[in-house]
Order: C-alpha cells, then sequence, then structure tokens
C-alpha cells in the first residue's frame, strides 16, 4: 500500500495494470529505475507467473526492462540477477590469471555510464537530443540537458575529445575575420586583397643573376642536398 502510494494509488494501479482486483506474488527484487517484479508459479498459468510493477505506471514500455531481468522475465533462466551475480563473484574467487591485467573491469561488458532515473528508460541511448541543444519532447529531455549515451574516446559527440584552436591572428585592425591557419586566412581574403598579394609577389626583386659570382662545383652539391652557399 505504501509503495503504491496509499489507496488512491492502489486504484491507480489497478486501473492501469489490469490487476483487478488484486494479484498476489512474491517480491523477487528490483533494478536500478525502481521496477519491482513478482513472481507465482501457483496460483498463475505458464507466461503470466511472472511480471513487473513498473515505478512509472502511466509512461511504461518492455524497453524499459531492465537488461539483467530480461531473461529472466522471458523465462530463459529462474536465476534473478543477484543470484547470479552472487554466483560469479563465488566462481572468480576460484580462477587463476595467467597474466597480469590492469583492466578496470572484471567483465566483458566495459565502461558504462551511471543510470540515473529518467522517466525510468533503462536504454541509455534513447536519451540523446534530437538537435543541437534543442532536447527530446518524445522522451521529456528538455533543451540544454547533456545526452546520456556513452560514446568512445576521440568521438566528435565526446566533449573530453574537443580541442580549442587558438586564433595565430586577424585581418582586420578590431579582432574581426580571425584565422586559425595560413589556409583560413586566405580564404577570408577579399578579392581585391587576393590580387594585391599577387602583385606584390610578382614585383618582388630577384638577384641579378649575371652579376652573381658563379658557384663552385663543391656549392653546387651543398645546395642540391639543402645547404646554404658560403
Amino acid at each position: 500500500m505504501k509503495y503504491r502510494g496509499g489507496a488512491w494509488g492502489l486504484l491507480e494501479h489497478m486501473y492501469v495494470n489490469g490487476d483487478f482486483p488484486f494479484k498476489f506474488g512474491t517480491y523477487m527484487g528490483c533494478d536500478a529505475m525502481g521496477n519491482r517484479y513478482y513472481e507465482n508459479r501457483i496460483d498463475y498459468p505458464w507466461g503470466q507467473q511472472r511480471w513487473i510493477e513498473p515505478v512509472d505506471i502511466n509512461n511504461f514500455d518492455a524497453t524499459q526492462i531492465a537488461p539483467e531481468w530480461h531473461g529472466w522475465m522471458h523465462h530463459q533462466n529462474d536465476a534473478t540477477p543477484l543470484l547470479e551475480e552472487e554466483y560469479i563473484q563465488e566462481k572468480l574467487k576460484h580462477v587463476e590469471y595467467g597474466e597480469i591485467s590492469h583492466n578496470p573491469f572484471k567483465h566483458n561488458i566495459g565502461h558504462q555510464e551511471p543510470y540515473f532515473l529518467f522517466h525510468g528508460m533503462h536504454n541509455q541511448s534513447q536519451i540523446r537530443s534530437r538537435g543541437y541543444n534543442i532536447g527530446n519532447p518524445m522522451v521529456g529531455l528538455p533543451p540544454g540537458a547533456p545526452d546520456a549515451y556513452y560514446t568512445q574516446p576521440g568521438s566528435p559527440y565526446n566533449k573530453a575529445s574537443h580541442r580549442e584552436f587558438p586564433m595565430i591572428g586577424a585581418l582586420d585592425e578590431d579582432g574581426g575575420r580571425a584565422f586559425k591557419s595560413e589556409k583560413w586566412r586566405q580564404r577570408l581574403l577579399t578579392p581585391a586583397q587576393l590580387e594585391a598579394e599577387k602583385q606584390e609577389a610578382l614585383t618582388m626583386v630577384a638577384p641579378d643573376i649575371e652579376t652573381a659570382k658563379p658557384m663552385s662545383p663543391r656549392e653546387i652539391a651543398m645546395a642540391a642536398r639543402g645547404g646554404n652557399r658560403r
């Protein structure tokens, strides 16, 4: 009664969930979102002896069943996730590792983002914006809220991988048309400025070839290797 929010919550639960007048069973456990799982093998036929009481009765679908409880709900196994975890931890005590491992995870899943109660959604990939900072009204994600799904390091969607490119100069005196590279600077030039730079490059005075001192074979070889003439 207390878990369902009193007498009114109990009536709402029976009306929405269809468990009228009552459905009795053994409490088997709950998941990280607060969904509660029950079982009654005596009073209900096969396929109906296991059920879930969602934390949000008015906004629930099958994808909100936790992955660790999915197999139990579909009768793939009879052990609840707690019993499975205890069994795995007990067996790991007897495992001898041949090599030293610095892996922080003792399973093959790897990194997992921590769960948080967001409309009872276990599939964290659904908690993402439908556009840049516009949120997702389908799942109730407000604008500006961060996405919940995990991204690999180096991904453009991973904020930790974003690098700031400092500006190295600006074409205007007030700091306008700032550029990060020489190629960027050339793209910001106006056609008149591009033409002026070309004319300046053509008017550069080259050394007089006739008056220049001829190079010796040694100097020619050094110049071919990138050396300087002495």
